[in-house]
């Protein structure tokens, strides 16, 4: 019997980027990562994120004429979801509630949040299912995980929840093994460093890189308490920039001015005593949550699964793998293979492998 052929057009929606992708199946025909210049992007300055929707779709649609991709023939079209309400892990078809939550911003503004948007607006007209994958408001923590310490303040689980469990499944395929029947734990290593525990196909546990964890290129994760009070009442700083001192100007920035990893592991290599400290301690920390997300599974792990842009590093896959290889086997996934996870996620929806879930 012939494979049957599904077209999928994949959106991944950035601050300065939006890449895409045409698949048939499994198989990339063409990609393309489209830069938006300060310049193109300067008309959307303190604007909300469907102000870019129009210049998005212009560049989406000149890429698909660009490749011949008639979009009547595709069979979904698939786009990185944004900060919605707290759901299980699967995928979304992009319906009126969902737009209507991205559109008022109500867990806040993303360039994610335009995925759904786009999507929807290029089924319009076709026969193609609009869909999200796995979006970074997935939340299936146990109980147990959500107290903070703090009545009212509990844990929000926010997360790099479409690369992490694409990861977790693919390892899974790999090893002809059910990811369902797997304890992982899975380290996104990117810009933001999420760290999360697997059991029962459900993320059970995961380190919030809004709100805590090890430090990242540009964000200061946990940070002490009360020193962190003192500077927020310290009449120095509106609350902006207190925000982007932890998200924009944090870890390895606040240290030593940089947010490149390579220009890090360039200062390093010269014998920048600073710089190798930061390393070190960064390093330190990814490999603290990682052995704390081993207690959540009480030990008994399976594999630890590193991804992301910095596991193309070889230096910090080393010290990673020097402090926590005792509790499992690491295995490395490098880079982001958003797209790819996007199209499968549809693919299992299209095959009907999975159900299409509705969000509500």
């Amino acid at each position: 019997m012939p494979i049957k052929k599904f077209q999928i057009l994949a959106i991944n929606p950035g601050s300065t980027s939006t890449k895409i992708a045409f698949y048939e199946n499994e198989e990339c025909i063409v990609s393309e990562n489209l830069q938006h210049s300060a310049e193109e992007l300067q008309p959307f300055v303190r604007k909300p994120m469907p102000a870019q929707l129009d210049f998005r779709l212009k560049k989406i649609k000149s890429f698909c004429d660009q490749n011949q991709i008639d979009l009547n023939e595709c069979t979904a079209i698939v786009g990185r979801g944004g900060l919605l309400q707290p759901l299980k892990s699967g995928t979304y078809q992009v319906n009126a509630r969902m737009l209507a939550d991205l559109h008022a911003a109500k867990r806040g503004e993303h360039a994610s949040n335009l995925g759904a948007m786009l999507a929807g607006k290029l089924v319009h007209g076709t026969t193609a299912l609009a869909c999200i994958v796995d979006p970074v408001s997935v939340d299936e923590l146990q109980p147990v995980a959500r107290l903070s310490g703090l009545q009212g303040m509990d844990r929000e689980c926010l997360s790099h929840a479409l690369n992490t469990k694409a990861i977790a499944k693919r390892f899974a395929k790999e090893t002809e093994k059910d990811y369902a029947a797997l304890r992982l734990i899975v380290a996104h290593l990117g810009s933001g460093i999420s760290i999360s525990a697997h059991e029962k196909g459900r993320m059970i546990d995961v380190t919030n890189p809004r709100d805590e964890g090890a430090f990242s290129p540009e964000r200061a994760g946990s940070v002490p308490v009360m020193p962190l009070v003192e500077l927020c009442f310290s009449g120095q700083f509106t609350q902006k920039e207190i925000v982007d001192k932890l998200f924009k100007e944090g870890g390895l920035y606040s240290y030593c001015g940089t947010k490149d990893i390579r220009q890090l592991m360039a200062l390093r290599n010269e014998n920048d005593t600073l710089a190798a400290l930061v390393f070190d301690a960064m390093v330190y920390q990814i490999s603290k949550e990682i052995g704390a997300m081993a207690s959540v599974l009480s030990g008994e792990v399976d594999a630890i699964l590193l991804t992301g842009g910095m596991a193309k590093s070889a230096e910090i896959v080393t010290g990673i793998r020097e402090r926590t290889a005792w509790i499992a086997p690491v295995s490395v996934f490098a880079g982001e293979e958003e797209l790819q996870a996007l199209t499968e996620g549809a693919l299992r929806v299209l095959r009907r492998e999975e159900p299409i879930l509705e969000y509500v």
